[in-house]
């Protein structure tokens, strides 16, 4: 996997290789989290990304202290190389990917491939669920250039930093005010942000789900205005799907001012007074 700027991916050979490895910590992060009791890789911890990951009474993520004890409680330390993997082509194993570079533990690595992947190649499964001794894991400080707020996609609009929609075209459209079953992650009015390039985060991927080359990929981005140099701001409807455009950006193309902005349409479709387009 050479092509790619960063050494971040691992094929599922490897990691089928390497599940003995202690040093190793395999994580699973699903969409549909009741998948990982169903079946996954043999020694994988499970995530479940609303309960574990998200702070339970308002709308955020851990803060660094409570993130640090989640991982540490499951075994997991900074001294670990964490392999991600999930459902849905790995939109939120992408998502916690860029959740741990946020807070500083760059040793992760993501399957190239989702878990369906893994299972269609008839490769080792369990429903055991490990349990690892507690570690020390270490949150720091949040890396606040990998991260989009609302004031910053504001001041965007009429910069030269380039946005990046990564939802569907009716999404984008304002066709769909959100996806089907996603209704309670709606907002109150449809569209885009203005100047925002579409790009739907399915793109980069291949049929296996597994990502496509780098020259595609920088081929993709850069016919739709969106690698040319200037600050990228991706987003979507809650920040999974623009986590996984902010890997493809960031470490497989090397881009180097990426954020991702994962209050995303959920936070910009309902507040008062943003502007928002629906042309295409």
């Amino acid at each position: 996997m050479a092509d790619y700027a960063k050494d971040v991916l691992v094929d599922t050979q490897w990691v089928e290789n390497h599940l003995s490895d202690t040093s190793i910590r395999i994580v699973e992060v699903d969409e549909n989290p009741s998948l990982y009791r169903e079946a996954h890789i043999p020694g994988a911890i499970g995530f479940d990304w609303k309960k574990d990951l998200q702070d339970q009474l308002r709308r955020d993520f851990l803060g660094p202290a409570d993130f640090g004890e989640l991982f540490g409680s499951r075994g997991i330390s900074n001294d670990h190389t964490i392999v991600l993997y999930g459902d849905r082509n790995n939109w939120f194993a992408a998502y916690t990917y860029w959740y741990l570079h946020y807070y500083g533990h760059e040793d992760v690595k993501l399957m190239n491939g989702p878990r369906e992947k893994w299972i269609s190649e008839g490769r080792p499964t369990s429903t055991d669920v490990p349990s690892y001794e507690p570690q020390t894991f270490n949150a720091r400080d949040g890396d606040e250039s990998i991260r989009a707020y609302r004031d910053e996609v504001t001041r965007a609009i009429d910069s030269d930093t380039r946005l990046v929609d990564v939802r569907s075209p009716q999404e984008f459209s304002g066709e769909l005010i959100a996806m089907a079953g996603y209704e309670q992650e709606g907002a109150q009015r449809a569209g885009h942000i203005p100047g925002a390039a579409s790009v739907p985060w399915a793109q980069a991927v291949q049929d296996d789900g597994t990502f496509k080359p780098a020259d595609e990929l920088r081929q993709l981005y850069t016919e739709k205005g969106v690698v040319d140099g200037h600050p990228i701001i991706a987003y979507c409807r809650i920040g999974e799907r623009s986590a996984h455009t902010w890997f493809v950006l960031h470490e497989l193309l090397g881009e180097d001012d990426v954020k991702n902005y994962d209050g995303s349409w959920t936070e910009w479709g309902n507040m008062v007074g943003v502007p928002i387009e629906k042309d295409v």
